[in-house]
């Protein structure tokens, strides 16, 4: 692979150091010391707003050219560092970094606030926004806030209908070529990720950092209007739009608006009749994994839903809403 770039990150302990006669410049924004100056002017530029350089291919702004140019080999899907450990190829230097200090177990970045460490710098940032709270990037659309201008863009699909990336082996779409690459552990079967708690696996990092908060109880979002906390960012999203209203997930065939891309999902097949889950032990067929998640429970006899008052317990939260009514009294809508 003579074109590839043979790199080993080297560890921070031996890094080269830098000309120390090379004057140091502190950011007057966030303090962040950076050297040389013009180094300090580009990274001013991640406070601002302005993103004067410009993709030509999709048209995606930047605040500095490198920036630019590590985003232009997605569409060249060029690769030119390569991890000296495992083989794997990288667009970037840094994606390189990140990649080396999860093969060596290392998280060299710490939150100062909660101790919480990170393999990259990039994920430490956005995770301090959980602790101020920022959100200044917005949709000019529907108004939402964002404390990355990635999760804004991800955002911004919804509206657009937007799915460039596509599954080769399935013809599947998807919004951003991540979730393509998580997708595809669907065909095969690979789940690399394991909780070291339970020793449960997952397809997907994220995955697996959501699963462990089941174990440490952490629920690191807050609704700015109710104060109810949730476990995952996606799911606070969800619960705003029960605030502001907004089903922003539309059924192509009868135009019933929806606030879950999941409860699109179940909806779409009203229309098609499909039924592809089934019951392993009397072969009854589903719409949804979430009905036959429910069926089950009659054959093992799993009643999670107790009443409060009496204590009866049931399979499903609809009866132990109807047995309710035996105590209060209320008339079904």
């Amino acid at each position: 692979m003579d074109d590839k770039i043979q790199a080993e990150v080297i560890d921070s302990s031996s890094q080269i150091q830098e000309n120390t006669e090379e004057k140091s410049h502190p950011s007057d924004v966030c303090g962040k010391i950076l050297s040389p100056k013009k180094i300090l002017i580009q990274h001013k530029l991640t406070h601002s707003s302005s993103k004067p350089y410009q993709c030509g291919i999709c048209g995606k702004q930047f605040s500095n050219n490198n920036l630019l140019t590590h985003h232009k080999h997605v569409h060249t899907r060029e690769k030119l560092y390569q991890c000296y450990i495992c083989d794997a190829t990288f667009s970037t230097k840094g994606l390189l970094c990140s990649h080396s200090c999860i093969q060596k177990g290392e998280r060299p970045h710490r939150c100062d606030i909660c101790g919480k460490t990170y393999s990259r710098s990039g994920q430490l940032s956005s995770h301090k926004y959980i602790h101020t709270g920022e959100r200044r990037h917005h949709c000019e659309i529907c108004g939402e806030t964002f404390s990355r201008s990635a999760n804004l863009s991800n955002h911004k699909l919804i509206h657009t209908g937007e799915r460039p990336y596509q599954c080769h082996i399935c013809g599947k779409k998807f919004a951003r070529n991540a979730d393509l690459s998580c997708h595809k552990h669907i065909h095969t079967g690979e789940r690399p990720y394991h909780c070291d708690i339970c020793g449960t696996t997952f397809a997907q990092s994220s995955s697996l950092s959501k699963h462990k908060r089941i174990h440490t109880g952490e629920r690191p979002y807050q609704c700015d209007v109710c104060d109810k906390k949730f476990n995952t960012s996606g799911h606070l999203s969800t619960h705003k739009r029960t605030h502001t209203g907004e089903k922003p997930f539309r059924c192509d065939i009868c135009g019933k608006t929806f606030t879950r891309s999941s409860s699109l999902s179940q909806h779409k097949p009203i229309h098609t009749g499909e039924r592809p889950y089934h019951c392993d032990i009397c072969g009854k067929t589903f719409s949804t994994t979430r009905n036959l998640t429910r069926h089950k429970r009659i054959h093992i006899g799993k009643k999670p839903y107790h009443c409060d008052i009496c204590d009866e317990a049931f399979s499903t939260m609809v009866r132990l809403s109807s047995h309710i009514r035996i105590h209060t009294g209320e008339q079904p809508s």
